[in-house]
């Protein structure tokens, strides 16, 4: 299904999504959330659908950690490669996808697992999204020519003066979250924030449990600087140098992602290769920082110890999903 012109999903419909059940697996990047879903998938019956944002785009396999072709014979994912680079999904359509994807599971008698680190994406599947109003061409047209000119870290210090809440959880170069938030103000005098608070994301439909993994800060940031070297030893230098020939902006979702843009900075003469590790691995951890900080605010989410979760992960879905049997 192509990612381009969809809408944002109506919440009718519900009834028939009622009743499913819909197991979330979510934490920090490096926490190792790719390597338990695939197994209690497996010994669950389950199949895989994707919330990590920047594994929706065609070309961006190894700096997204993407499955392998192996791992994804084993197990089936949904919401990979589903659409290109410059044409970048958003939670609206993130979320059409993705309902699509648990009715089409839970069908054919499988287990669903949505599996990320993109907290807003999973927070919208599991209690809806806060549409807003229509987008306003002529001010988010001017909103674009500022951020090309000054930057789109002006746009996030404007944001931090209306809505800080709202700008602590976008990051300081996600032009089009930012650009969405300062256009809902504009359009009705409210923050985003504020919105979303009252929307509460409260449209429930599935049954749901959600197990996070909370690995110990030290092992986290280790792990992270591991595999981000392990991505540059497989290619990432050419994986980033192959985009870019394509006329790919590195100034812009999703290349704009860490890892892209800083081996961009790189392949364009603005730093060395290892200063551009060195920031890629930085922001890494930076990020792993932002994400943990959301997922402790869900009152629902189970935490799990992520060097002893494998056990306890499928004592939870056995009896959340009823105990099915396990799957070769």
């Amino acid at each position: 299904m192509s990612a381009a012109g969809l809408a944002a999903p109506e919440m009718g419909g519900e009834s028939a999504a009622r009743g499913i059940r819909v197991g979330f697996i979510v934490g920090p990047t490096g926490a190792g959330k790719s390597a338990l879903a695939l197994e209690v998938a497996v010994r669950v019956g389950a199949e895989i659908v994707n919330a990590d944002s920047r594994q929706f785009y065609r070309g961006m396999d190894l700096g997204t950690a993407k499955p392998t072709a192996a791992e994804r014979a084993r197990v089936a994912h949904h919401i990979i490669d589903v659409c290109a680079p410059d044409a970048p999904l958003d939670v609206a359509g993130f979320t059409a996808l993705a309902r699509e994807a648990i009715a089409e599971i839970a069908a054919r008698g499988r287990r669903v697992l949505v599996v990320g680190g993109s907290g807003l994406y999973l927070r919208a599947l599991r209690g809806g999204i806060f549409r807003g109003p229509a987008a306003a061409p002529e001010f988010r047209a001017r909103l674009e020519r500022e951020a090309a000119e000054w930057g789109v870290e002006r746009l996030h210090a404007r944001l931090i003066t209306i809505d800080p809440e709202a700008a602590a959880r976008i990051g300081h170069n996600d032009r089009y979250r930012i650009i969405r938030a300062l256009e809902v103000f504009e359009l009705t005098g409210e923050p985003i924030s504020r919105h979303q608070a009252r929307h509460a994301f409260a449209a429930r439909e599935y049954d749901t449990l959600t197990v996070g993994l909370s690995p110990e800060r030290a092992r986290l940031y280790t792990e992270i600087d591991r595999r981000f070297d392990a991505m540059v030893e497989a290619g990432l230098v050419n994986e980033v140098r192959a985009l870019l020939a394509q006329g790919y902006a590195p100034d812009r979702p999703p290349l704009a992602a860490i890892g892209y843009k800083h081996i961009a900075m790189h392949l364009r003469g603005e730093l060395t290769l290892g200063e551009a590790i060195a920031l890629a691995k930085r922001d890494s951890r930076r990020l792993a920082k932002r994400q943990l900080t959301w997922f402790r605010a869900d009152a629902e989410l189970k935490w799990l110890d992520a060097a002893r979760a494998t056990e306890h992960a499928l004592d939870l879905f056995r009896e959340f999903f009823g105990n099915p049997q396990e799957s070769n």
